[in-house]
């Protein structure tokens, strides 16, 4: 016996909608990046990305205390 699917039963998954980031705003991200790495000696940048578009940038930053200053 076959089994045919009814309408309530068949489940067809439509590819998941991408939108490919403008260039525009990857580069202005990436500019973004590059401005918080500079100067950076101790810490981290972190990229929070939404849908493929940078929505957030992080930077933490660190300051190491010599011997003198222990």
């Amino acid at each position: 016996m076959s089994h045919k699917p009814t309408d309530s039963q068949h489940h067809e998954t439509a590819p998941p909608a991408t939108s490919e980031p403008h260039a525009a705003n990857s580069d202005a991200a990436l500019a973004r990046i590059g401005d918080a790495l500079k100067g950076l000696r101790y810490g981290s940048v972190l990229a929070i990305v939404q849908d493929g578009v940078v929505v957030q940038i992080e930077r933490t930053e660190k300051t190491r205390l010599g011997k003198s200053e222990r």
